[in-house]
């Protein structure tokens, strides 16, 4: 008996005379697994066995061998990668100005309101505001420009300097 695993799927068949060509075990696999004839790969002991028209016997199958089906179709539709989007300069900068208005509306007053309670050292909100502008500036980093891109490369280059500066006030403090 030689064991055959689809997926989760197993069944065991009578083993051929060892002169029977692969394809006469390829075709009794297509019929039980209604796959077509070439949609699927037959391996056994990690070789794929390729030559139909080879006899068993040069692969080495013996009773209680196991062969695994696994199909060879096309990839699916989702596993490949979708076309880059096109960024124009002005949506980096739109990008870039985001970033930074958020900054200035969230993490700017905050850290002003924990240095002017410089009497009060919150070590935790000191160790929240430092962690939330490190992160603006890994995102800030992780906007690429063009190099035409002049406007857009100085924008996140003064966008980069407020945000260190806010940072560098932070630390500062401690």
């Amino acid at each position: 008996m030689v064991n055959l695993s689809w997926g989760k799927d197993r069944f065991t068949f009578e083993l051929p005379a060892p002169t029977t060509p692969l394809g006469a075990i390829r075709q009794a696999v297509a019929q039980y697994t209604h796959l077509p004839l070439h949609a699927f790969k037959l391996i056994h002991k990690g070789a794929v066995m390729k030559d139909d028209n080879a006899p068993i016997s040069a692969y080495h199958l013996r009773p209680s061998s196991t062969i695994a089906v696994v199909e060879s179709g096309p990839p699916p539709a989702h596993a490949q990668k979708p076309a880059a989007p096109v960024r124009s300069e002005q949506a980096v900068i739109s990008t870039i100005q985001a970033e930074l208005a958020n900054v200035r509306a969230e993490l700017s007053p905050a850290v002003d309101h924990l240095l002017a309670s410089a009497a009060d050292p919150k070590p935790k909100e000191h160790s929240r505001l430092s962690e939330l502008l490190l992160q603006s500036l890994l995102r800030l980093d992780a906007i690429t420009t063009d190099g035409e891109w002049e406007t857009a490369r100085k924008e996140r280059k003064a966008a980069v300097k407020e945000v260190q500066a806010l940072l560098d006030s932070l630390d500062g403090s401690s």
